[in-house]
């Protein structure tokens, strides 16, 4: 019986499910948006880099609108924010050391950004 049960969690596991959920409001920022992430230092779990706070970068384009992770970990529900693509300049992240054309790219939720 115990392997059943182990089975069905990984079955369960494997199948996956969807983060999304149906949005209650429209996206603050649109593909092409300058924005700027905020320089913040919660307490618990985030899903902001360290290396991208408080750095100026620009709305790629939206994935829609997800649970979002640091208070769906605290307890307090999935609170379903917008999410992003974010592109960075390399320079503006790692120093003026990287070459002037690469980009980083990193998935942001709206509460960790403001407009610039």
């Amino acid at each position: 019986k115990r392997i059943l049960e182990k089975d069905a969690v990984l079955a369960a596991m494997m199948a996956g499910s969807s983060y999304q959920r149906k949005a209650d409001r429209e996206p603050l920022f649109k593909a092409g948006d300058k924005v700027m992430t905020k320089n913040m230092h919660p307490e618990g779990h985030t899903r902001i880099p360290r290396y991208v706070r408080g750095k100026p970068g620009i709305i790629e384009r939206i994935h829609g609108y997800h649970v979002f992770p640091d208070s769906n970990a605290a307890g307090e529900g999935e609170n379903p924010q917008w999410l992003y693509q974010l592109r960075f300049a390399a320079r503006n992240i790692w120093g003026e050391d990287h070459p002037a054309n690469d980009s980083i790219f990193v998935d942001l939720w709206e509460p960790y950004l403001e407009p610039r």
